[in-house]
């Protein structure tokens, strides 16, 4: 098991990639601490995992709330003593082109997806710094890179936590902590169940493997990133995308 014993944190674990790489770390031997904002989802993932034999903690935390992150964090070192792993998955879509986007909706989602990400990183960096080891992983998207139709907001924020992630592995690396980012591109999750089936085909259709990807396939990929095996990869941009961009 290439996580054995690591503790882990990954923000966003109701469902979706999140609650994949719960199940996956918790499979790969890491004690996984699932936070969401969804006490209910991050309830429901505990369970699974602990029917598998793992072990998991439930944490309702809001990654914009800095009191909500902090003690979240006290009580995993007061259960611990330590934190390897940080996958800040934690995101929203609030769609909408730019002469039509709210300043509510652009703030709400750099608030989520930006601030909430440095929040969570900044809670548990001098964790970190005094092991002197640690693995940080930040959810970016396709779109962080390439850009998207109606996704201002969504597309800063996905290229902000690129950025954030190339200076703390600048940052980092000397303290024995590695800095990487995967950028999912059309993976089937819950937030697509309100697309038309026409709309879906039509993105399975733009992919050179003709599917959409599983949350379980960018789950690997952070499993991978999180562990020994990934010792020599820091500040590296993952895409994980069938190809779609090509």
């Amino acid at each position: 098991m290439k996580l054995k014993d690591k503790i882990s944190i990954i923000t966003g674990a109701a469902n979706g990639i999140g609650e994949a790489a719960a199940i996956k770390f918790a499979q790969e031997g890491a004690k996984v601490m699932v936070c969401d904002i969804n006490e209910a989802g991050v309830q429901n993932v505990v369970k699974k995992i602990e029917e598998m034999g793992g072990e998991a903690v439930v944490f309702q935390v809001d990654v914009t709330n800095k009191e909500s992150i902090e003690a979240m964090v006290s009580q995993i070192m007061d259960k611990y003593g330590r934190i390897d792993i940080l996958v800040n998955n934690a995101g929203i879509i609030s769609d909408a082109q730019l002469n039509k986007m709210t300043d509510e909706q652009f703030d709400r989602v750099i608030d989520v997806n930006l601030r909430g990400t440095y929040l969570c990183t900044r809670a548990i960096v001098d964790i970190m710094i005094a092991q002197n080891s640690g693995s940080i992983i930040n959810t970016s998207s396709i779109v962080g890179i390439y850009g998207n139709f109606g996704q201002t907001n969504y597309a800063a924020t996905k290229f902000g936590v690129i950025g954030m992630m190339k200076s703390w592995a600048k940052e980092l690396g000397r303290k024995g902590i590695r800095a990487n980012a995967v950028c999912p591109g059309f993976i089937a999750t819950s937030i697509l169940d309100p697309m038309p089936e026409k709309v879906i085909k039509a993105m399975e259709d733009k992919v050179p493997l003709k599917r959409l990807g599983k949350p379980e396939e960018i789950a690997n990929v952070y499993a991978f990133l999180a562990s020994d095996e990934a010792s020599y990869v820091n500040g590296a941009v993952i895409e994980v995308s069938g190809g779609v961009v090509i």
